[in-house]
């Protein structure tokens, strides 16, 4: 069924759907994951139905056997005792059934939720890198986690919220056609009380999403934020050695008093509306008895007739409330729905309209008037770049902090696409290319080395078990300088890595981790090796030395080294000198030393301090 969609305007991604549409969605999971509930889901409300409803009937024709029988001579309780059996008989029976329907159906709504948050996660692993950065896509993220983050609200929430308006509508049926024997003016005074409850439910429910949860969705963020840079290991020496506990414990209360703020609101909102609430019910109580008392008085109404009826209305009247209030959650968990909907329904990239990454291990790239701007920036990061990096080359990238040698790096690896201009490989502009194939292209090094909670090898080889080959691994981080460590290792390239999984888990030092990172390149065996700063952790004549032996092990691949210090620059044929967005030299270490421009500046004040024997300041970067 085709929905019809509007904008919002607080976040120009999201997407309202409607409660309909997101009805019709929802069965389609429960439907795709889990076909047999909605057999579950009918035959609940038709069993709970029963076990609820028997009394009501069963009740007037009771209290009618008794009359009858207490006005006979006999007494005769027999047909009293056999109404008794075959009604207790139907209600345990159908209560059997609701009980069984009721749990399988609850079991399995977690079950499909699970899955939704697989196609979350999926969705998130799958997204463009730069999408990652945007504040509006990490508040949609955020709120889609929200979604798929308990029983009762978002995905699930609407499985409850379906599964009970079909209940409830059975309830409102078997009574409305009861009571409109009765009266059909009660009905009409009951369901106008309703309704004027169901409204006021309804503003304070929008009133409560607007002012508490969409104003909470930063706040969580802040929250998971906080909590994970507080009990993080890698945070933990900083955190104690500048003595931060203050500071941070300052910051985490401030967000938990904003939470709290838009908490305290929420409950105010609710009490309001419980006492409303209330007030409503007292007049619907006393409108049911005043009319049902007239009749008796009036019509000579049954005992048994006003058991029913009273059972009946007060059926009516609470069920019709839930109902209308239930639309309300409904379209609470509907609006949850949307936010989760909006997140998945996010553009991505279709690999059908792409083209795939030639097989070749000779890549030129070649960049053509490129510029690039962040999301949400007035000036640009990196303007009007023309470089070519033939195939087997060897690129060196330097410049001061906020130079664009990250940008520069990210616009090649296509972790970002470009505002202006265009990248080629091979004469083909890269945003043409499936971008996992192009991805492949690349063994990328950084100066942030990211550990798994993995063996060595897998986190090596960065794939699954059965696809790790373990000899190769080993080589790989032998060549990478490990072999030392790996020596010192009783399950060598075997041995478990942090303590989050495994409680015999270990960890790398900073030096470690980037020769690790440096094992991964080579394992990967890309035509490109890019090194963005990996060797921060080494002093100068180790770094030297890692991209000397690191040069001669990938022979013909091509390759981009950025480094803080320049004496590892020499052996690159080509060199770029990045100022302000733009590179300012371009060309061989000898041409730019002839030149006496800015790179030979900079290469003869950290030589100075090499030949005195003191470390490189890191005055590059």
């Amino acid at each position: 069924m085709k929905s019809k969609k509007n904008k919002k305007n607080d976040n120009p991604l999201h997407t309202e759907y409607g409660i309909l549409s997101n009805a019709f969605y929802i069965l389609g999971k429960i439907h795709t994951y889990r076909p047999h509930v909605i057999w579950l889901m009918i035959l609940g409300i038709l069993a709970g139905s029963a076990v609820s409803l028997l009394w009501s009937f069963i009740g007037k024709f009771v209290i009618d056997i008794i009359q009858a029988q207490s006005q006979t001579p006999d007494k005769d309780i027999a047909p009293l005792l056999r109404l008794l059996a075959v009604t207790t008989c139907i209600e345990l029976a159908a209560h059997i059934l609701s009980t069984v329907a009721d749990n399988k159906r609850w079991f399995n709504f977690i079950y499909i939720r699970g899955r939704l948050i697989r196609e979350r996660i999926k969705k998130v692993l799958t997204m463009n890198y730069q999408q990652l950065e945007q504040p509006d896509i990490l508040d949609m993220s955020q709120k889609a986690l929200n979604a798929t983050g308990g029983n009762n609200n978002g995905v699930e929430g609407m499985m409850h919220s379906i599964y009970d308006f079909g209940r409830q509508l059975v309830f409102i049926v078997v009574t409305v056609s009861a009571v409109m024997i009765l009266d059909w003016r009660l009905i009409l005074i009951l369901s106008v009380i309703s309704i004027v409850q169901y409204l006021f439910f309804r503003y304070i429910v929008k009133k409560d999403k607007k002012e508490t949860w969409d104003r909470l969705a930063p706040v969580w963020r802040k929250t998971y934020y906080m909590d994970r840079v507080t009990q993080d290991f890698d945070y933990a020496k900083d955190i104690r050695l500048f003595n931060m506990k203050g500071w941070l414990s300052g910051k985490h209360h401030g967000i938990l008093m904003e939470k709290q703020e838009r908490m305290l609101h929420s409950r105010d909102l609710w009490i309001v509306n419980s006492v409303f609430a209330h007030f409503m019910s007292v007049i619907a109580k006393g409108t049911v008895y005043a009319i049902l008392i007239a009749a008796v008085v009036g019509r000579d109404m049954s005992i048994g007739d006003f058991t029913l009826f009273l059972g009946l209305t007060a059926t009516f009247s609470e069920t019709l409330t839930q109902f209308l209030n239930s639309i309300v959650e409904f379209k609470k968990r509907s609006m949850q729905t949307d936010d989760f909907r909006s997140f998945m329904d996010l553009r991505t990239e279709e690999d059908s309209d792409l083209l795939p990454v030639p097989k070749t291990d000779s890549c030129i790239f070649e960049f053509r008037n490129v510029s690039y701007k962040y999301h949400g920036a007035e000036d640009y990061a990196l303007k009007n770049l023309n470089l070519t990096l033939g195939a087997g080359e060897r690129l060196a990238v330097v410049g001061l902090n906020g130079a664009g040698k990250t940008t520069f790096i990210k616009l090649l690896l296509r972790l970002y696409d470009v505002t202006e201009g265009e990248i080629l490989l091979n004469g083909t502009d890269i945003r043409r290319f499936k971008r996992d194939e192009y991805y492949s292209l690349f063994a990328p090094v950084f100066q942030n080395v990211e550990i798994f909670a993995f063996p060595v090898s897998e986190n090596i080889s960065m794939k699954r078990p059965e696809e790790t080959s373990i000899s190769r691994s080993e080589e790989c981080a032998r060549k990478a300088g490990l072999g030392d460590k790996l020596d010192s290792l009783t399950n060598g390239v075997r041995t478990e890595m942090l303590k989050v999984i495994s409680d015999d888990g270990m960890d790398f030092s900073g030096g470690e981790k980037q020769k690790l990172a440096l094992a991964r390149a080579l394992y990967k065996d890309s035509p490109v090796i890019v090194l963005d700063e990996p060797t921060a952790a080494l002093d100068a004549l180790a770094e030297y030395e890692l991209y000397r032996n690191f040069d001669k092990i990938i022979k013909h691949k091509s390759a981009v080294y950025i480094s803080h210090r320049l004496s590892s620059t020499r052996f690159c044929d080509k060199i770029a000198m990045f100022k302000a967005g733009e590179m300012v030299e371009y060309g061989s270490h000898d041409e730019l030393m002839q030149k006496g421009g800015a790179y030979a500046e900079i290469f003869e004040i950290q030589a100075q301090y090499y030949k005195e024997g003191k470390d490189y300041a890191e005055i590059t970067d």
